[in-house]
């Protein structure tokens, strides 16, 4: 059967590479578009703004801007030969809407680089993996409030960007659901974006072989225990390497949510890892999704065979 395969590594960034900022979801706060922005220029880029990141659609206030103008302002940014990467905005809802506007041909031939977003920029995350082979980080957002506010989420993103090396081994502030050591190749991302992306022409048919990372914010339980029963039911699981668990913010105590963790993911019989210290939460590590890895939850690690980014 179909198991996972490491994906294209795109190049590391340069001083002075031209970055793209791009809104494919929810509307901008201007200012923390600027903060965001400075901090950009602070690690020598140069970063360039999409012309509708801060537009906000006329009848759906939650999209930045009609689906065709979010989509090319993605386009462009990706087929402009002079953008090195790609970082999204901010997520909220609206990626979704885009992914089938896009000419994934066009993008194809303008060659690897990077894309940076987490959270709604899941269903980016799986369609540049299936249409365009890549590897992708998930990461904070430039204009985030994690990523303006947290010197160590910042750190980690600039190393992976431009020193990938450095940052093979990603640790865990926590232990493990599920005691053991896997290999994979990793993949994942907002846990609810995943069970929306389910029988759409972008998802991935499988995660056998992979390190599914796994997150969430503001979910009752029983959503989340939907949502993990519909992966479940769906077959996506089947075959999966390991699991690793990132931050579930406004959600219920995580002494209460474990548990339930617990019940849906046990029954795969493979180690889960808790407390990744990924997703929506302060100090937000930077996560390659696409590419071989070692997780080692007694020592809370996950070890990249190779850097993120060539």
């Amino acid at each position: 059967m179909n198991r996972l395969e490491p994906l294209t590594r795109p190049p590391r960034l340069a001083l002075g590479a031209r970055v793209a900022v791009v809104a494919p979801s929810g509307p901008i706060p201007e200012e923390r578009l600027q903060n965001g922005l400075d901090v950009l220029r602070g690690w020598d880029l140069d970063p360039v703004v999409a012309p509708h990141v801060l537009d906000r659609h006329g009848d759906f206030g939650y999209l930045a801007g009609s689906d065709a103008d979010r989509a090319a302002d993605l386009q462009s940014a990706w087929c402009d030969p002079s953008v090195a990467a790609v970082i999204c905005a901010r997520g909220g809802y609206g990626a979704q809407r885009i992914v089938d506007l896009l000419d994934w041909t066009a993008m194809r031939a303008a060659g690897p680089k990077v894309l940076v977003g987490f959270s709604d920029i899941t269903a980016l995350h799986e369609a540049f993996a299936t249409r365009l082979g890549l590897v992708t980080l998930h990461g904070p957002m430039a204009a985030g409030a994690d990523f303006v506010k947290s010197a160590r989420a910042q750190e980690h993103l600039r190393a992976t960007l431009f020193a990938p090396e450095t940052v093979r081994t990603l640790t865990s502030s926590g232990g493990a659901l599920i005691p053991g050591r896997a290999r994979g190749v990793t993949l994942g991302g907002c846990l609810s974006m995943l069970a929306a992306e389910l029988g759409t022409p972008h998802a991935r048919p499988t995660a056998r072989g992979g390190l599914l990372c796994l997150e969430d914010v503001g979910e009752e339980t029983y959503r989340i225990d939907r949502y993990l029963t519909q992966l479940l039911r769906s077959g996506l699981l089947d075959g999966v390497s390991g699991v690793l668990l990132g931050s579930w913010a406004e959600c219920e105590p995580y002494d209460g949510l474990r548990a339930l963790l617990a019940d849906r993911l046990g029954g795969l019989g493979v180690p889960v890892a808790e407390q990744f210290g990924f997703g929506h939460c302060e100090d937000a590590l930077t996560v390659p999704l696409g590419v071989m890895a070692e997780l080692d939850t007694e020592a809370g690690t996950l070890t990249l065979d190779e850097p993120a980014l060539s």
